[in-house]
């Protein structure tokens, strides 16, 4: 087990983490969660030795093994392949099998009857032994497989470490992380360089993980379907819930009403006390029972909320409509050399579409894009832009192209003039640059600042074609979320290139999928998608399992009839049910609907809150009935989505 013991940090004259403890089991999935500046990086280095605590201790159970992966500061071997980087992680495997070799060329040379031969032949058998304990026989296989599911090639996999991108290199690292297997697997941010396939690979990967797993990450759905229990980092406190990133969400709402509430209460009971106290202060008569009211207060352990946050948002600047179609592609050629990327493709963006781009790295989603905002010429073909079109196109290496000599807040308004301080302090604020940290010069930023300073700035500048690659890596969940609203409601149109399906399935109505040399559209967001690829990976299994059967002998019409209505039946029988379970979750929407209008139409009475207790009870109940439809609605959906899946006859 891994025990973090009664942990205290100061930074400077702050405190980061104040006496915070919590065990952590072998085996578990745990997320670690808090707004910017919490401290969740910080607590991974001081768990994984790279920081030391100013109190207590953290305490790892005897045998087990700890890996990090950090968000950045990834530097591999220059001189190595990538096999060969990822192969170096088993540097004792490889020193004993070179070992064994040199061992049995010896022992080839030797006398099998001397002292010598059978103390070496002891040494290769225990060494031999050891290898097979630590799959040495299988490292091979198992470093390709790896590799092969976070996106690399068969190819890439003998091409230098120095001929990728940092986003390949942080996959390198994890790769190495995970074949090591620790007993404690720390993730920082390990979905930021991930395209779609890879993401469900890792998350598959991780489910079957031996291990633990403590992961940083603002990807909702990661955390959702990765993690069974949320440590909460706060204000130098650690919280611990029994659940994955949306039930602690919805259990913080509840305990902070609840504790505004007691506030509240408080806060009247403190009035009163004080009005007391003034009143008969002078008062012979009422001296003692003064006194005892003082000194109920001076014991009295006071309530104090935490700090609001403002709610900040900011709508996009726009232009004037753009015409109907917003950007063509017509039989688009594009070529690097030798390497074709598109051969003949057609592809037409209209006016509203709010468009998600997926699929495999080097598949040509960049490319693509760049095509579109006329950044990249093509081979052959043609672009064609639309009547006043005026596209804005954000990638993660603008933000080299900052003036290293400016602070943000003088960046961007060098760059948008034209818009008053106030509003571009308040676009800074929502990519957390707050306070005096418009004044920082952009020389002494991080990667992730730097990002976000060059995201504010481009999404600062008149555009009706916005174009995203990968927009959500540095943000945190506040962030998100203001960057998500302003997206639904631009009226513009909009493409994001995103694996951040929590982000990006509320804007989009259709996805794009890049595939090499093709694309095809799906009329609906990245999870329906997903749903859809699912489907046709199953039909296209069917089909060729019916074309297998077809080989052995071709059915007679009568017998394919009959095996026609046995399906039937068999859906009918499977179908049956879950209607049943559908009427009875429409019934509990209809009732607890129902109850909600009820009590909003009380908390509407003014005598309603007369009643302190009254109030706080029927507020927790409206809260809890507000939970209760989104989980029915979100349960009704499933089980609809089931019944249209088993009546399409493509579930076998």
């Amino acid at each position: 087990m891994l025990q973090i013991n009664n942990i205290t940090l100061h930074l400077g004259d702050r405190t980061l983490f104040n006496g915070i403890s919590a065990l952590i089991n072998p085996g578990e999935r745990v997320g670690l969660v808090g707004p910017n500046g919490a401290g969740k990086s910080t607590l991974l280095k001081l768990i994984v030795g790279e920081m030391e605590p100013d109190e207590g201790e953290i305490v790892l159970g005897g045998g087990a093994t700890v890996g990090y992966l950090p968000q950045d500061g990834v530097d591999p071997d220059p001189t190595c392949t990538v096999f060969g980087e990822v192969e170096r992680a088993f540097r004792e495997i490889l020193r004993m099998r070179d070992e064994v070799t040199a061992l049995q060329e010896k022992m080839e040379q030797m006398d099998h009857e001397t002292d010598e031969y059978r103390r070496v032949l002891n040494r290769f058998g225990e060494l031999h032994d050891r290898l097979e304990q630590s799959r040495a026989y299988t490292l091979k296989s198992d470093i390709e497989r790896v590799l092969m599911g976070l996106g690399f090639n068969e190819e890439d996999m003998q091409r230098s470490t120095t001929e990728f991108s940092g986003g390949w290199l942080m996959r390198i690292a994890l790769a190495k992380l995970l074949l090591k297997t620790p007993t404690f697997l720390l993730l920082d941010e390990p979905t930021n360089h991930l395209d779609i396939e890879s993401l469900q690979w890792i998350e598959h990967f991780l489910e079957t993980y031996d291990g633990a797993v403590i992961v940083v990450s603002h990807d909702l759905a990661f955390l959702d379907s990765l993690t069974k229990r949320t440590l909460a980092l706060d204000r130098g406190r650690l919280k611990d819930y029994t659940g994955n990133y949306s039930f602690y969400q919805k259990k913080h709402r509840e305990e902070k009403e609840l504790l505004r509430k007691q506030y509240e209460n408080q806060q009247k009971e403190l009035k009163q006390a004080e009005e007391f106290i003034e009143r008969f202060r002078y008062k012979a008569s009422k001296a003692k029972q003064v006194q005892s009211r003082i000194k109920q207060l001076e014991k009295l352990e006071k309530i104090e909320l935490e700090d609001e946050q403002d709610e900040i948002s900011f709508r996009f600047p726009q232009l004037e409509r753009s015409g109907l179609t917003v950007m063509e592609l017509k039989n688009v050629v594009k070529r690097y050399g030798d390497h074709t990327v598109f051969d003949g493709i057609d592809y037409r963006v209209e006016r509203g579409d709010k468009i998600a781009v997926v699929g495999p790295n080097g598949a040509g989603k960049s490319t693509l894009i760049r095509i579109l905002t006329g950044l990249e010429p093509v081979t052959d073909g043609e672009r064609i832009a639309g009547h006043n079109v005026t596209p804005s196109y954000f990638a993660q290496h603008q933000a080299d192209e900052l003036n290293t000599s400016n602070d943000a807040l003088t960046e961007v308004m060098q760059h948008a003039p034209h818009i008053g301080e106030t509003r571009i302090r308040t676009l800074l604020g929502c990519f957390l640059f707050t306070g005096d940290d418009v004044f920082k010069k952009i020389s002494v930023l991080s990667g992730g600042e730097k990002s976000r300073l060059a995201l504010a700035k481009m999404l600062i500048t008149p555009a009706n074609f916005i174009i995203l690659d990968e927009p959500t890596n540095h943000l945190d969940m506040q962030s998100k979320k203001i960057l998500q609203h302003a997206l639904q409601q631009f009226e513009g149109t909009c493409m994001i290139v995103t694996h951040d399906r929590a982000f990006v399935d509320p804007i989009a109505g259709k996805t794009l999928e890049i595939q090499p040399g093709r694309v095809k559209t799906y009329h609906g967001n990245v999870s329906y998608y997903l749903d859809q690829k699912k489907k046709e990976e199953e039909k296209t299994g069917t089909a060729f399992k019916k074309q297998e059967e077809s080989s052995d002998g071709t059915l007679s019409r009568k017998e394919e009839r009959r095996i026609e209505a046995q399906k039937r039946q068999e859906r009918a029988k499977k179908v049956k049910p879950l209607q049943k379970r559908l009427a009875e979750i429409e019934k509990e929407i209809e009732t607890r609907e129902r109850r909600k209008k009820e009590i909003e139409q009380q908390m509407g009475s003014p005598d309603f809150y007369d009643d302190g207790e009254k109030v706080k009870n029927i507020s927790i109940e409206y809260e809890a009935l507000k939970s209760e439809i989104a989980e029915s609605y979100s349960k009704w959906e499933e089980i609809a989505g089931r019944i249209e899946f088993v009546e399409s006859g493509l579930e076998s």
